[in-house]
């Protein structure tokens, strides 16, 4: 990665994600004098920071789209989430009493990274309440997503884990799911291969379980589905 300069756009996006967002203006300006950070620009599929170093920036993804990757104990890699601009992530880590990071993070398109010291932004955190309030939030969500994400791999089966899937990304009283993956990001997602997945999602159609057009999947038979969970 090489370092750039700071623009008006990246200050722009900087405020857009939920750490920085709805702050007053002199808020903005001071945020910016205190904290201690560089910008660097990522090539597609370089990889940004790596699963088991320690964190001690605060990152945040101001253009592009990472794709976050841990590896497993028996060495497989599995594929966790994509991290679209502008977001940080690995943010519950940063003051963790652990602090190695769980997964590395890998440019799917050229990206621009804001990386900033572990003391600045914790004097950015700790002088504003409102920034302590959106930070506290953004940990606790991350925790919340770490679990949805855990749910469907811990399941045996190919149909198991599609059922868990949907059930994790449906609205309430909906039985309508818009999936952001294509078929091929789904299976990487699921931790299965693509036409074993093809292959299940044809048969729970055939048995009247679903209905899949494109990204979008409605649940026809919730009582059986439910049974696998």
């Amino acid at each position: 990665m090489k370092k750039i300069q700071l623009t008006d756009s990246h200050k722009e996006k900087l405020f857009q994600i939920p750490l920085f967002r709805d702050l007053p203006l002199n808020i903005k300006e001071s945020l910016l004098e205190k904290l201690d950070f560089v910008i660097y620009a990522a090539n597609k599929k370089e990889i940004v920071v790596t699963q088991g170093t320690p964190c001690n920036k605060l990152f945040v993804l101001l253009e592009g789209k990472l794709r976050t990757d841990i590896i497993d104990g028996l060495g497989n890699e599995v594929m966790i989430e994509y991290i679209i601009a502008p977001r940080t992530f690995a943010t519950p880590h940063l003051f963790n009493s652990n602090n190695t990071l769980p997964a590395t993070f890998t440019a799917l398109e050229d990206s621009v990274i804001l990386m900033a010291t572990k003391d600045s932004t914790f004097k950015v955190i700790s002088q504003d309440p409102q920034v302590l309030h959106n930070f506290l939030c953004i940990a606790g969500n991350c925790n919340i997503c770490t679990v949805s994400r855990l749910k469907p791999l811990s399941r045996k089966t190919v149909r198991e884990r599609f059922i868990v899937y949907l059930y994790e990304h449906k609205k309430k009283d909906s039985l309508v799911v818009d999936i952001m993956h294509t078929q091929s990001q789904l299976a990487e997602y699921l931790n299965v291969s693509r036409p074993a997945l093809s292959k299940e999602i044809n048969k729970m159609m055939k048995e009247g379980l679903v209905i899949m057009e494109g990204k979008r999947i409605e649940i026809l038979d919730k009582t059986t589905l439910e049974k696998y969970l």
